[in-house]
């Protein structure tokens, strides 16, 4: 099993797991068996910082797993939607953008609601979701390259947030691709601005 990444689903928590002054819709989710997502932050050794999602934006619980508990674990790149129609938009733009995503060559997958609905069944999505993606970028990427990218997948039938997951963290496709001297970058560390995150990287090395 690959070490957990920003955006995994995990299963195996269990209610006894969950701090003692979890809420009940928590402890519903995770007795029913449902999955928890990776999330940014550092934890101890043998543990990995995961976040329970409820039925609304309001139902967000932080908490920590152990990594001996995982008993199976998805990432976003094998989440797919194989059709075009659907009542959900932010379904429709992931198979429009499945094709643009894929010439890049690039790892990527749906994340968010889209991404929790596709591996578990749970009816998390309405009309106005957004389709949230994660584009793996190891490398620089070009800014005309995000301009290009974000211009095709802003045609889609609903918003589309895309990450890309650099070496030092997460930062944002849409600020990328505007020009702005510095980005937003988030890692495990936090939150902060920097003008080249793949240079950043480098220089910490």
């Amino acid at each position: 099993m690959n070490a957990p990444r920003p955006h995994d689903l995990l299963w195996g928590m269990t209610p006894a797991d969950l701090p003692e002054d979890s809420p009940e819709w928590a402890r519903q989710v995770v007795a029913s068996g449902q999955p928890v997502v990776v999330r940014r932050a550092l934890c101890a050794a043998g543990l990995v910082a995961v976040g329970v999602r409820g039925q609304g934006r309001d139902q967000r619980l932080g908490v920590v797993m152990r990594l001996m508990d995982i008993q199976c674990q998805s990432g976003p790149e094998a989440l797919r939607w194989q059709g075009e129609e659907s009542p959900w938009p932010a379904l429709r733009a992931l198979a429009s953008a499945t094709p643009v995503l894929d010439a890049t060559g690039l790892g990527w997958g749906p994340t968010g609601g889209v991404g929790y609905y596709l591996a578990t069944g749970q009816q998390v999505l309405h009309l106005d979701s957004d389709l949230d993606l994660v584009l793996r970028t190891p490398r620089f990427v070009a800014r005309s390259m995000a301009r290009d990218l974000l211009d095709i997948l802003d045609r889609g039938p609903c918003r589309i947030d895309v990450q890309l997951e650099t070496p030092a963290g997460a930062i944002a496709l849409r600020e990328w691709a505007r020009g702005a001297s510095r980005v937003l970058l988030k890692s495990a560390h936090g939150a902060r601005l920097l003008a080249d995150p793949w240079r950043a990287c480098e220089d910490a090395a």
